[in-house]
């Protein structure tokens, strides 16, 4: 991939050629521009990814370079930093009123101007990002079949892009804070994080065709679950495991089955109270049942002790975003469990605790019925 493209902007050659010898030493590509008709003209056939843009320039100064950039859908969306000798807070207030997301006064600090230009490329990166989440959730939204797992995305996805949005204005208000900016930032990278996690959920909810099985032991899918909790969600909770099956074989497939288990664990988590001295304890237990007509299964009771299932969402408990969170993004966990054990000819369902809680059922069966008429 190349390295983005950079427009220097300044009638002063002196000052052009510092900033490209800079940014080039970096790994940037840097173009070039003398007077504001010349950067306009450039930007039209280069597009680069930032311009650095001097605002004292002659026949066109960098307000106006701005404004016009400003007036053009194809390059409304390009970072533009103002580059001055002007101090003041009005003409600061001027070049941001006119669409700049950053400004370096004169003399130039090159190692400033470089770290600058570093935090906008990420936020053009991040931007990137959002456009083509944007793009797949249409894609998801045409393969999807129920309506109320877009309408929830999409609700989703609008209060995390108001959190982004809401940052990236923290950003340019206290862009002369460094600290400040990089928190803010770090904001803007968890919410986009947590709008790629929707997205990916989203994709298992609309695979159609069963994944490849293989033979693996049920001790082994109960760890690796209980590490893919500790490991992707980063909680560390204890779980006890009763499994008088040991290392009996079924035909799974290890990556399915264990992220179900993370999720089925987050939500018996999330079943407790928000306290630090709170054990939050968890079990799994395993054993074999056997169906009528549809052959032996292991059952893996997950047991929690928090505060059982909720009346209110007890007949709905596993539709996409229901939940009894408050955080933005979440309520999708149990969905996106069920919907993949059944694709591996399973089930998930929910039932009390005796003496207070909730035990989620996973129903996996033992081995891979033979295709039939009925399931072509």
């Amino acid at each position: 991939m190349a390295a983005p493209l950079i427009l220097v902007v300044d009638d002063q050659p002196i000052n052009v050629q510092l900033l490209k010898r800079k940014l080039e030493r970096e790994g940037l590509r840097v173009a070039a521009a003398y007077n504001g008709l010349e950067a306009l003209d450039l930007v039209k056939k280069q597009h680069p990814e930032l311009i650095l843009l001097d605002v004292m320039m002659p026949d066109m100064d960098g307000i106006e370079v701005c404004q016009r950039l400003q007036a053009d859908e194809a390059t409304r969306g390009i970072p533009v930093i103002f580059i001055t000798a002007r101090t003041t807070k009005e003409s600061k207030i001027e070049g941001l009123g006119v669409g700049a997301v950053d400004y370096i006064t004169k003399p130039i600090d090159l190692d400033e101007t470089y770290a600058r230009v570093q935090t906008q490329l990420r936020f053009v990166a991040i931007n990137r990002q959002l456009v083509d989440l944007t793009r797949r959730l249409e894609e998801s939204r045409r393969a999807a079949t129920i309506g109320a797992v877009t309408q929830g995305i999409a609700h989703n996805l609008n209060n995390l892009l108001g959190v982004v949005i809401g940052y990236l204005d923290l950003v340019k208000a206290y862009y002369d804070k460094p600290e400040q900016v990089k928190k803010n930032a770090q904001h803007v990278e968890d919410a986009v994080q947590r709008i790629v996690s929707i997205i990916k959920q989203l994709s298992t909810l609309v695979v159609k065709s069963r994944p490849p099985l293989i033979k693996a032991s049920v001790q082994m899918l109960i760890e690796g679950g209980i590490a893919r909790f500790h490991d992707d969600y980063k909680l560390a909770a204890p779980v006890t495991i009763d499994n008088p099956l040991g290392d009996l074989q079924i035909d799974t497939n290890y990556e399915i089955v264990e992220e179900v288990f993370a999720k089925v664990l987050v939500n018996a988590w999330e079943s407790y109270d928000n306290k630090p001295t709170d054990p939050r304890p968890i079990s799994i237990h395993a054993k074999i049942v056997e169906k009528t007509d549809e052959g032996k299964f292991v059952e893996f009771r997950v047991v929690d002790h928090g505060h059982g299932i909720d009346a209110e969402i007890r007949d709905k408990m596993f539709e996409p975003f229901v939940s009894t969170k408050n955080t933005v993004g979440v309520g999708m966990g149990m969905t996106v469990a069920r919907h993949a054990l059944r694709n591996l000819g399973g089930e998930v369902t929910m039932t009390d605790t005796a003496g207070g809680g909730a035990t989620a059922i996973l129903m996996h069966p033992v081995e891979r019925r033979k295709k039939s008429s009925l399931d072509e």
